[in-house]
């Protein structure tokens, strides 16, 4: 029986789009933590092209697979495993390339691929509880990456449309006043100056710069590093279907 077996440019695609999504969100946060606005909106608008590029190869891979259903019988569980998610994930792909060229609001981006995730991990969790592969570590390790990715996506977009819409426009965003008469202030002060990079307060008072809080550090670095997780386990599953399918039949 002849059929068509897309499951290993599928993986590609996935290890692309994991690629490719880990650097922005690095770059993105590296940008933002030396609080440079243009080289934020840089990043963006530069991986718009790329990002457009695998989202529209997912979507078209997508529907033709949805409508065609390549797999045989024996292999029926791949095709929801991996056609639905792949055509929800070129979806998102495609709205936040259009979003970061045209320098829109990220965030309603966010909600779309939070949605996403919600629905990835349902997916994967389900495949996982049925032991729908021959690879359980590496199936739920991808799902999970792409999923937690995807809910992420909803804070650090916010984040980020804060730092670009507020911070970065306004000479007073983000900023602290802090006296030098105060034993508490002049802690807070100290403090200010190790996060801000060392700026040393003028006269009995200074309005310092303040940096993206930690904790938004954190949030914002969760994205690359569970897309980056997600590419890890693309790769294992790409390392794994390839010899398969080029193995010579018995």
């Amino acid at each position: 029986m002849f059929f068509i077996d897309n499951l290993a440019f599928t993986e590609a695609l996935l290890f692309f789009a994991a690629a490719l999504l880990t650097y922005v969100g690095l770059t993105t946060w590296w940008a933002m933590r030396q609080n440079e606005p243009d080289k934020v909106q840089a990043s963006l608008k530069g991986a718009a092209l790329p990002i457009g590029a695998v989202g529209f190869t997912a979507v078209t891979l997508g529907l033709w697979e949805e409508m065609v259903w390549p797999y045989p019988s024996v292999m029926g569980q791949y095709d929801i495993m991996f056609n639905d998610v792949t055509l929800i994930f070129g979806i998102v792909l495609i709205a936040l390339a259009a979003t970061a060229y045209l320098g829109l609001r990220l965030q309603y981006v966010g909600v779309l691929a939070f949605m996403a995730g919600v629905v990835t991990l349902l997916y994967g969790w389900t495949a996982y509880g049925y032991g729908y592969t021959k690879e359980p570590f590496q199936m739920l390790l991808l799902y999970a990456g792409f999923s937690m990715a995807g809910i992420l996506s909803l804070p650090a977009t916010i984040i980020t449309d804060y730092y670009l819409g507020t911070v970065a426009k306004s000479p007073t965003a983000w900023r602290t006043t802090a006296p030098a008469t105060s034993r508490l202030a002049r802690f807070g002060t100290r403090g200010v100056q190790g996060f801000s990079g060392g700026s040393r307060p003028e006269g009995s008072g200074s309005t310092l710069r303040y940096r993206v809080p930690m904790y938004l550090h954190i949030i914002l670095l969760l994205f690359p590093v569970f897309m980056a997780l997600a590419g890890v386990a693309a790769w294992g599953y790409l390392g794994t279907t390839v010899p398969a399918h080029l193995k010579s039949p018995p």
